[in-house]
């Protein structure tokens, strides 16, 4: 990078031509391609800083909500990269899932060829945005050198006891014909397509997130907004309490209680109806009620069975002895517990617990007080409501007088531990990350199947278990490739005998764990990174993209960095410094832009209409970045006709009246400008940053229009100012640098200091009042004498009007606040 001196520069005669972006825009892209300008060098001098937004889904086209995604990031990193940093800007395509597939059955196409085509048009996308992505580390998560070591990842993770395979209940989306994670149900619908979620007994695999729960919750070595972390530390939801341990007749039931001091108020258990011991507790009186309850719990997710307001349930007919006071409590089954948190089965005290409380008083079971507010009166228990508070123990025998809640849990749970009948335990809503998918396009999972060895992982130097190309797509409910028989039909890699491999494929958030790696190195072949390049590349600086990755992709991601270092693969255990979310483009209707909804905004036309810069820049002045808002294809006029008034300002004659601009307003104007948007980067305030080069322009065309004009600081002016456009507006900046005589590109140019002592006024606005009255302001020297204050004062003409007449009684000035002048 050179260092801008700012000095006198032969200025071309004025150009009359209009400013004309598609022309411009065009040409410097191709010579930045051609220069390899933005191809980023390691080695390079500078501090590094890595910079990356979240990579697109290849669907066919970006929209102006990628627009509005990437601009304002590619600027901040254009910013950073004048300022001496060394800036990893990288992009690729998140390729493989499901609408490929589905775009395959419905076109009879090859999902490779449908998501390769709309790779290429992408990357002229996004090539046209002007930004300064380094294009020679793209790659797309479906090339088999990438994927590949998604599946030695697998087979590692298999080998620690990390990737494991059970039979279990899972979330299956009708419409996709596949399973989803818990993460992806929404409300008990498939968080892709929107169809209701139904419930199925099958055997996937899964990836031990829950591992590393507790360090999930430890969000000290990253910088991420509040939002994302209540929403993860809600996802993996850490309770601390005890288990306790009831007597039945079908054995010893353990029970997960965050309340060990509320032991004494239970007064019924509740198994989940998935729970195994249902059956064996079920009284031969109560089968059928209790059949029949089980089919209708077994319809709904467990999201629908949280959210649902009406408690159901049925008795099973049997007991179970309480541990403390010996006397039996009926055993229940209902759909508000799930098998999958603690242990399938609740302690129900109903006194203080609301859904416990609103199934008692629906089914008539008893209601004991065991915590009472200090000093409060005992609870009515034919009232509306639980108490939930701390308060005191009572009716719980030798704990009567204790605290409740956490104050008396340790002395609790020691006092139960010692007889038997409980221990403390930490339990985790996070549940393991499920991976199968029944569906071709994706990562094959490189297991096989041997009759005498069982599943064996594919070696290492056999990955990767490459995605044949002639297979049957239609949704069948089985993975395509099972009724690919050349692809299922292998040998055992122990034994060398017939065996078969694997045929589902893993859930795509595995290909998005972990690719901010591959960009350090991304044709790496000896690993699935160069360790050397990443330790020094790696962690991402400043992360950005959508909150509503917040424990999808950005929570499996932190888990992928702790398993690859537990690996030995890196020295970091989160991927990322720095996170910040965009909000988000609405349509023009102010909803969500969709295709269904028809409110989609395509950029490709608006570029062909305004050019890149001026979407770059209205994108940036539309909302605050982090908030978003409607789309108003109105207020494009406004950054398509700064840019002509900017363009004009260099090379046009700027005809209206004369006016008067000293050297010390104009650099003040320019110095504190370039001061506010220096500090507006690095609060990534975008809209501001446009605002305050609008404001700045409408000085300079006044500087133009004065005897200022033909002063060194003019020159000094037209050269920072032209600097502060290059980071948001890179084609115009450039061409206006080259035609003021540069042979270098701006994009190479240092970011000019601010001269402090000029970007401070040397006068004060202050406002006059007469009698006590505000009759206008003058503007004066910060280190002017009273004098002279009252002089100025006098000489206004909106003050000196209330004064004629009058008798000057008293002049008050208070610096830099204040002049009173008291008159009768």
């Amino acid at each position: 990078m050179t260092d801008v001196q700012p000095s006198p520069i032969n200025i071309p005669e004025p150009r009359s031509e209009r400013y004309n972006p598609h022309a411009i825009e065009a040409k410097w892209q191709e010579r930045w391609a051609e220069a390899g300008l933005y191809t980023f060098n390691p080695d390079a001098p500078g501090e590094k800083f890595y910079a990356l937004t979240m990579f697109p889904y290849p669907s066919g086209n970006l929209h102006i909500g990628h627009w509005y995604s990437y601009c304002a990031p590619d600027a901040r990193a254009r910013f950073l990269r004048m300022n001496g940093c060394n800036v990893l800007f990288p992009m690729g395509f998140d390729s493989f899932g499901l609408p490929a597939e589905n775009a395959a059955i419905k076109n009879n196409l090859n999902p490779r060829e449908w998501t390769y085509s709309n790779i290429e048009y992408m990357t002229g996308q996004f090539q046209r945005m002007g930004t300064m992505i380094d294009w020679s580390r793209k790659f797309a998560t479906s090339d088999p050198e990438y994927y590949r070591w998604n599946q030695w990842f697998f087979t590692e993770m298999f080998r620690r006891g990390l990737a494991y395979k059970r039979d279990g209940l899972v979330n299956w989306c009708p419409k996709d014909q596949t399973v989803l994670a818990n993460e992806q149900v929404v409300n008990g619908h498939c968080e892709r397509c929107g169809t209701q979620v139904e419930r199925r007994n099958l055997s996937q695999w899964y990836l031990k997130i829950t591992d590393y729960a507790d360090e999930l919750l430890d969000f000290g070595g990253t910088d991420m907004p509040e939002r994302v972390r209540a929403m993860q530390t809600h996802w993996i939801g850490k309770s601390v309490g005890a288990e306790v341990v009831f007597d039945t007749p079908a054995g010893p039931e353990t029970v997960f209680t965050t309340r060990p001091d509320t032991l004494m108020g239970a007064t019924f258990l509740v198994l989940a109806p998935e729970h195994p011991k249902v059956a064996e507790l079920t009284a031969p009186g109560q089968a059928d009620e209790v059949r029949a309850y089980l089919e209708l719990a077994g319809g709904k997710t467990d999201v629908e069975r949280q959210q649902s307001t009406e408690k159901t349930g049925v008795f099973t007919g049997s007991f179970a002895t309480h541990p403390i006071g010996g006397h039996q409590i009926p055993i229940w089954v209902a759909d508000y517990v799930l098998v999958s948190y603690g242990t399938g089965s609740i302690m129900a005290v109903p006194a203080h617990d609301e859904r416990d409380f609103e199934f008692a008083k629906k089914f008539g079971l008893d209601i004991v007080e065991v915590i009472r507010p200090e000093g409060g009166e005992p609870l009515d228990v034919t009232g509306d409501a639980a108490y939930s508070g701390e308060g005191v123990i009572v009716n719980s025998g030798e704990f009567d007088g204790l605290p409740g809640g956490k104050a008396s849990i340790e002395t609790i749970v020691g006092k139960l531990e010692e007889r038997g009948v409980a221990k403390a335990k930490t339990t985790f809503r996070l549940r393991d990350w499920l991976v199968s998918r029944q569906r071709y396009w994706g990562t094959p999972i490189p297991i096989v199947y041997c009759p005498e060895h069982g599943a064996q992982p594919v070696p290492a130097d056999q990955l990767p278990v490459l995605l044949p190309d002639n297979v049957q797509f239609t949704p069948t409910g089985q993975s395509p490739l099972k009724q690919d028989a050349a692809f299922r039909q292998t040998t055992c890699p122990v034994c060398g005998q017939p065996a078969e491999r694997d045929t589902d494929t893993m859930d795509t958030f595995v290909d998005s764990s972990w690719y901010m790696y591959r960009f350090t190195s991304p044709h790496y072949d000896d690993g699935p990174w160069n360790p050397a390049l990443a330790a020094k590349l790696m962690p991402i600086d400043l992360y950005t993209g959508g909150i509503e990755h917040a424990i999808l992709h950005l929570l499996y991601s932190r888990f992928w960095t702790k398993v690859a270092r537990d690996m030995g693969l890196t020295d970091l255990s989160e991927p990322f410094k720095l996170l910040r979310n965009q909000g988000i483009i609405l349509g023009p209707d102010n909803e969500k832009m969709s295709k269904s909804r028809g409110n989609v905004i395509d950029p490709d036309n608006l570029v062909s209409e305004y050019g890149a810069d001026v979407v770059r820049t209205y994108l940036a002045f539309i909302a605050p970045w982090e908030v978003g808002g409607p789309w108003d294809e109105s207020g494009i006029n406004g950054p398509a006709k700064w840019l002509g008034r900017v363009w004009a300002m260099y090379f046009d004659e700027i005809k209206g009246p004369a006016e008067t601009v000293s050297e010390s307003d104009l650099r003040y104007a320019v110095h504190s400008t370039l001061k506010k948007i220096t500090g507006d980067y690095e609060r990534l305030s975008f809209n501001t940053i446009v605002a305050s080069l609008m404001e700045l322009t409408n000085t300079l065309i006044k500087a133009k229009r004065s005897p200022v004009a033909h002063t060194p600081a003019w020159d000094e002016a037209l050269q920072l100012f032209n600097l502060m456009l290059a980071p948001m507006v890179p084609h115009i900046a450039e061409e206006i640098w080259r035609e003021r005589g540069h042979s270098e590109s701006v994009h190479l140019q240092t970011w000019p200091a601010v001269d402090e002592a000029a970007a401070v006024r040397d006068s004060v606005v202050i406002g006059v009042q007469v009698s006590g009255k505000v009759r206008g302001e003058v503007e004066i020297s910060k280190s002017a004498s009273q004098a002279e204050a009252i002089a100025a004062a006098r000489a206004n003409p909106d003050i000196a009007k209330h004064l004629e007449g009058k008798q000057m009684v008293k002049e008050v000035y208070v610096p830099g606040r204040i002049i009173n002048l008291v008159v009768r």
